[in-house]
């Protein structure tokens, strides 16, 4: 929580009438929020899916409207609490973790999808709806919405859009941003924001939309937001390769892209997949082992193009790219073969993984792999590492798994020396620290190897507009 300065102790509330006070704003009109201050509360809703810091809140706020939130906010200012938002939790860089006294304003209770469109093609949702939630009524109503990841059962569309969220359908339909019409946002100094008005069109001056959209609710909260749906893809083939050496991937990319449009390319390695069939209920794609496989996925709307998958596939072979390969011919078996690469977070959740989530343009991917798996193996040869990753966007996802007879600390404490070399080498690749799960704390220290000084500055002014105040999920991004 934010300290006053020594001579305005007087103005500020204790902790007990803070927590009365929010009490008594969330009672306010025809849906009352919550206020939760048990300990088992503190502790769910006070941190995210990183296990670096503890959580330590004040209190939970879960409020059921804008206004509620918007009174929340005026109250922070006039107070100095600190607030930060939760969503659904799953995030990887501590962005939601409330670590000093903060109170927590969670949006579980805002999880009303408020309209739908049909010749906007829209959807407008309180920013506590559920990614499954929001893909559910699209299909519902013969449309799609592509925005896609393992989390998708419990993240939610604010947290989404506040880490700008992208997954395993970027190759095709792009990030979070691209598919938001209209937001409306409550800002740090309490003001309520109705952005772009859902136009397709509208050219007058800055789009405020893209400020909020990544930022971590660091300059004010999402409350609603208005998602583009698209149609329906027909008939999605998923295609799983074993692959000869990690170049190849690249050469696999560029082969199927000259004729197919993949809706999605990931890959991961042999280590990952080894976790994934231990972990049980998903089989082996073939029997021959590779060092690493690719998944494609693509829409087979004809005849054609299945032809077109296969000889691709063969000539792979031919090439000496590609050593084995399975193809879907069901719905069935191609969401079967996704659960190779979407349950490999959870396979490898029990060891205490060190995540990185970092990102290159997709041509340097190999070399860049490659230099990072040397450093890392060379320095903690002792250290499992499992890579995976949405390589088909230049995403790639590095873990290092604690060994079980190493302290969380010990462990935690030698990966950060391992950040600092990964690090170098983006900046050397001039890639991202974070390529899709925010800078939260966990990236904070590192964000200089991927925005310059005079970028960070402007970061910085534009946060004192927001929140003069700097109430807004203070400690985020940079300090």
């Amino acid at each position: 929580m934010l300290r006053p300065k020594p001579d305005e102790t007087e103005k500020f509330m204790n902790s007990e009438q803070i927590i009365a006070s929010l009490k008594d704003l969330m009672a306010t009109g025809d849906a009352p929020g919550k206020v939760l201050t048990d300990p088992a509360d503190l502790d769910t809703y006070g941190k995210d899916w990183t296990k670096i810091y503890p959580p330590k809140p004040l209190a939970i706020a879960l409020p059921k409207t804008t206004e509620q939130v918007q009174a929340l906010v005026k109250f922070a200012n006039e107070n100095q609490v600190a607030l930060v938002p939760s969503g659904g939790r799953t995030g990887l860089s501590a962005g939601a973790v409330a670590a000093n006294g903060e109170v927590v304003v969670a949006f579980d209770n805002m999880n009303q999808i408020l309209d739908f469109n049909a010749s906007d093609r829209t959807v407008r949702c309180q920013a506590g709806v559920v990614t499954e939630q929001l893909q559910n009524c699209a299909e519902d109503n013969g449309l799609y919405y592509p925005v896609d990841f393992a989390s998708a059962g419990s993240s939610q569309l604010g947290g989404n859009l506040s880490t700008n969220a992208g997954g395993i359908k970027v190759i095709r339909y792009g990030m979070s941003r691209d598919w938001v019409a209209g937001l409306k946002v409550v800002t740090g100094k309490g003001d309520i924001l109705d952005l772009n008005k859902d136009l397709e069109k509208n050219n007058t001056g800055y789009d405020l939309r893209h400020l909020f959209i990544g930022a971590e609710g660091t300059l004010g909260f999402i409350t609603e937001a208005t998602m583009k749906l698209s149609r329906k893809p027909d008939n999605l083939t998923v295609l799983v390769l074993g692959l000869n050496d990690l170049t190849n991937t690249m050469d696999v990319l560029q082969t199927f892209q000259k004729k197919i449009d993949l809706t999605a390319y990931e890959f991961f390695s042999h280590q990952a997949m080894g976790h994934v069939l231990a972990h049980g209920q998903v089989q082996a794609p073939f029997e021959t082992e590779a060092p690493y496989y690719a998944l494609l996925e693509f829409e087979s709307v004809s005849d054609q193009v299945m032809d077109d998958a296969m000889a691709l596939f063969e000539q792979c072979v031919e090439n000496g790219w590609v050593l084995d390969g399975v193809i879907s011919q069901s719905e069935t078996q191609a969401q079967n073969l996704w659960q190779l690469r979407e349950r490999i977070s959870e396979s490898i959740a029990p060891r205490t993984p060190y995540k990185n989530d970092i990102s290159v343009v997709v041509s340097k991917v190999p070399g860049f792999l490659q230099e990072i798996d040397a450093v890392v193996t060379e320095h903690y040869p002792d250290f499992e590492i499992i890579w995976f990753g949405h390589i088909g966007d230049g995403n790639l996802h590095l873990n290092i798994l604690k060994p079980e007879d190493m302290a969380n600390e010990d462990f935690f404490e030698k990966c950060q020396q391992v950040n600092k070399w990964v690090f170098e080498i983006v900046e050397r690749y001039q890639g991202s620290v974070s390529a899709e799960h925010g800078v939260g704390m966990t990236k904070k220290p590192y964000l200089q190897y991927t925005r310059s000084e005079a970028e960070i500055a402007y970061l910085r002014g534009i946060k004192q507009v927001f929140d003069p105040n700097g109430i807004m999920n203070p400690g985020k991004i940079f300090d």
